[in-house]
């Protein structure tokens, strides 16, 4: 009989293996969003199905119980914040939910997905509801599927939002947003009645995209990107994955004339590619080799890209650079163009709003998949719900469905659960930044010297090094010494706005 570290190093190396598999997937999902030709679509679907339903296979494999039975008993299970314990424990957690699905259902929700999003495409440059209502009713079905089997409580939504945030439940989030909403309210209000307006048109002038891609590489790269551990492509959709530690792929999407969207998008990926990064490499495939949560890696890329990125301090280092580069940009003085990157106005696009709406965005999309989820919202709804929505939360309603419920890839990909994450990202950056000053001292000088090493290998060193040996909850506390709290955020945009905006 093998002793319990030889049992151990079987479960490693297995899950390792599994990591492999679930690395490939990762690239074949970024392929399929960058470079894929369109009639591929259907093919690269039943790949994907496939590698799912292997790794769906390893994850629940017999051999994997007996191990973690085993092993859930030993001494090397005792610390769960070990490296034997975190794996113990997190291997058995996805061991046990990944149990109750079965294998054809995650093969069909793959497949699903990878079609649903191609018909999302089309319908949305056709600004055609209709055209992709049954992808999503079809995807709802699955997810309920899903939801059921799973059981993590009688709320079907608390077994999606585990997914992405584990531990975490519908009704805590609802309580947490809700108190949000009831602060930027009155917030966002009183900044759409100032008389000050921000000069927006220096950011629509022309920008050659070669030039913003070439830009924007060399910004990813000077807050800490490594170049040759990952890429930037474009595509549709922004988003950061790929294929492990030391090959990630970020994306983003350029507008010749426009050029905050993609400049920003850039910062935000390289904030989800710098943690990516900064995960132990050797642990790869393991639970203490991969991210906590979602609302944790949000926070990170919202950090770079709104608490660094938007600051007055990071464009006294960046204006001068972004002149020599463009030509439209010159002349232009660090007042203005500081007021131009934090214009705030209730806005129709999730990925292009300010810090003090974008969180009102994520409150109507958090609403209203739980009402589809439960069947409470049919699908056939949903466009006029999401309408409504926006006019209450944020005063625009949408002229078309591609700017309106059409716009985000989630719900195409089967990602109910998802979108929450971006707001506790928002309240994790904000405590986690505060803690770093106070660690580090005055971080805006440091951005004005063009130094930003100091914030990132703080951010290695309390955060992304110990991958899932803590739960977010845990590690929020273990780095701040308090539990999570809008209060740093709202400080935060209280402070920053009302100097914009001059609000009383």
């Amino acid at each position: 009989m093998p002793s319990p570290d030889e049992t151990f190093s079987q479960l490693c190396e297995h899950a390792r293996q599994t990591g492999l598999l679930t690395s490939t997937l990762g690239i074949l999902n970024w392929d399929e969003e960058t470079y894929l030709p369109r009639d591929g679509r259907a093919h690269r679907a039943e790949q994907t199905a496939l590698l799912a339903g292997m790794i769906h296979q390893r994850q629940t494999a017999p051999e994997v119980g007996r191990w973690l039975d085993e092993l859930s008993a030993e001494p090397l299970a005792e610390d769960p914040h070990s490296t034997s314990g975190c794996v113990i424990r997190q291997l058995k957690r996805q061991f046990d939910k990944k149990t109750k699905l079965p294998q054809k259902l995650v093969e069909e929700l793959t497949r699903t997905a990878s079609l649903a999003q191609q018909a999302w495409f089309d319908a949305r440059k056709a600004d055609d509801f209709s055209a992709f209502q049954p992808w999503l009713e079809k995807t709802i079905a699955l997810k309920q599927q899903e939801a059921a089997a799973v059981g993590v409580t009688d709320v079907a939504y608390d077994a999606l939002l585990d997914d992405y945030e584990p531990g975490e439940s519908t009704e805590n989030v609802a309580k947490v947003l809700s108190g949000l909403r009831e602060q930027l309210t009155p917030l966002v209000e009183k900044i759409v009645e100032s008389k000050r307006k921000a000069p927006r048109e220096i950011l629509s002038r022309s920008y050659p995209v070669d030039q913003q891609a070439e830009f924007g590489k060399q910004a990813a790269a000077g807050i800490g990107f490594d170049f040759n551990a990952g890429r930037l492509d474009v595509t549709a959709h922004p988003f950061c994955g790929g294929g492990g530690p030391r090959d990630v792929r970020m994306t983003t999407r350029y507008d010749a004339g426009e050029f905050a969207g993609g400049f920003f998008s850039i910062l935000h990926e390289a904030g989800h590619g710098i943690y990516e990064q900064g995960l132990p490499a050797d642990q790869f495939g393991l639970p203490t080799g991969e991210a906590v949560s979602l609302g944790i890696h949000e926070s990170q890329s919202r950090m770079w890209e709104n608490l660094v990125g938007r600051s007055r301090a990071y464009w006294e280092h960046t204006l001068p650079k972004l002149q020599q580069q463009f030509e439209s940009a010159r002349g232009v003085g660090l007042d203005e163009f500081y007021f131009a990157v934090n214009d705030s106005r209730p806005s129709l696009i999730r990925t292009e709003s300010d810090e003090a709406t974008y969180n009102l965005h994520i409150i109507v999309r958090f609403e209203l998949e739980q009402s589809l989820l439960t069947g409470d919202l049919p699908v056939g709804d949903l466009p006029a719900a999401w309408n409504e929505k926006y006019q209450t939360y944020l005063g625009v309603a949408p002229p078309t469905n591609a700017n309106g419920v059409m716009q985000d890839v989630h719900w195409s990909a089967g990602l109910f659960g998802y979108f929450p994450t971006y707001a506790l990202g928002n309240l994790y950056a904000a405590q986690f930044f505060d803690q770093a000053e106070a660690d580090l001292g005055d971080l805006s000088e440091q951005f004005r010297r063009g130094e930003f090493a100091p914030l990132r290998d703080w951010l290695r060193d309390n955060i992304h090094r110990h991958g899932q040996r803590y739960s977010a909850a845990q590690l929020v506390e273990r780095v701040t010494g308090k539990p999570l709290s809008h209060e740093p955020l709202m400080r935060r945009l209280n402070e920053k706005f009302s100097d914009l905006y001059d609000l009383p």
